[in-house]
């Protein structure tokens, strides 16, 4: 009987522990198991995504340094702002009745001279500022063309449209006309060519000499300022012409702003204004108000013109100073 009961005991304990087994293995089978990549496959995913990120944030970068706009560097070490900002100092006024004394005095400007370079500097020259400035619209350029009501061509009575002044300045070159059916010539025509500053190296100025008794003053005031070119005419050279006339007081405005280039200082702090208010410039006398309306090579030739330039220079001084008794 003892056996019987170890036997039975010992096949409950054998069927126990294998149906403990039997739930460990189904349990284990429920859980999902981690989906690997092959070794092959792996590396070449793990690259990919080591590339597409890095190449993000460099794309990004990329595309901020696209939008972000142009910031040209300081070309020194300070920003001249004075003569940008430069803003005219109004002259006097004057009244008819303070007019004690008025001659008024036609003077040309030659760039070729040595105190006169600076105004056919490649970094400002006065031509390109004034052609510029009619251009932008900032300036009104005159017909100088001498007409009935305006002998001299000077009275600023006939405006010239941006298009007009401009084609004043080219040289104009004759092409010939050529029969596109035969291919011979059947005439010519005048062509406008492109304008070269370099041909611009003289200006005339109108100025009135004032000397006004309310503030005991004698001073010359400019009216104009003409840039004067040579036509070719019949491929000979003629005489300087002036091309347009500018309205000196409308100009000193764009003037003011606009630096004078000076060989032996680059900090001038002169604008093209400083240089016509105080004189800063060589010229000659070309004609000087009369009865008889002359210039002055009407009636001196050679070297006699400019004796008599002086002489007019010399008189208008001289009136000055013979208003003052010691």
């Amino acid at each position: 009987m003892k056996k019987i009961i170890v036997v039975v005991f010992c096949l409950l304990a054998v069927s126990s522990s294998f149906a403990q087994k039997k739930k460990r293995t189904t349990t284990k089978r429920r859980t999902p198991a981690k989906k690997t990549a092959p070794a092959s496959v792996q590396p070449q995913n793990v690259a990919a995504q080591s590339t597409t990120m890095s190449t993000q944030p460099m794309a990004d970068t990329s595309k901020k340094a696209a939008m972000k706009p142009f910031e040209r560097p300081l070309d020194g070490y300070f920003k001249k702002t004075n003569i940008i900002n430069a803003r005219v100092a109004p002259m006097a006024n004057l009244r008819e009745s303070d007019v004690m004394f008025e001659k008024r005095v036609w003077r040309e400007v030659d760039t070729r001279e040595k105190m006169n370079r600076y105004m056919s500097s490649p970094k400002a020259a006065l031509i390109t500022i004034l052609v510029d400035a009619i251009a932008n619209g900032e300036l009104t350029a005159y017909d100088p063309t001498p007409t009935k009501d305006d002998i001299n061509g000077d009275a600023f009575g006939h405006p010239l449209t941006p298009g007009q002044a401009k084609a004043r300045l080219a040289d104009s070159v004759v092409i010939d006309k050529i029969d596109k059916n035969t291919g011979e010539k059947v005439g010519s025509a005048l062509q406008a060519g492109e304008f070269n500053p370099d041909s611009v190296v003289k200006f005339r100025i109108k100025e009135d000499w004032i000397f006004d008794k309310q503030r005991s003053v004698f001073e010359p005031r400019i009216i104009g300022i003409a840039p004067m070119m040579k036509p070719k005419v019949g491929g000979a050279d003629a005489d300087y012409i002036p091309i347009f006339w500018v309205y000196f007081p409308e100009a000193r405005q764009v003037l003011a702003t606009k630096e004078v280039v000076n060989r032996n200082n680059d900090a001038t702090g002169l604008s093209y204004d400083d240089v016509f208010m105080k004189r800063l410039f060589s010229s000659y006398i070309v004609k000087v108000s009369n009865e008889k309306d002359e210039r002055i090579k009407d009636y001196a030739q050679g070297i006699d013109k400019l004796y008599e330039s002086e002489r007019v220079k010399k008189s208008l001084m001289d009136w000055e100073l013979n208003l003052w008794q010691y």
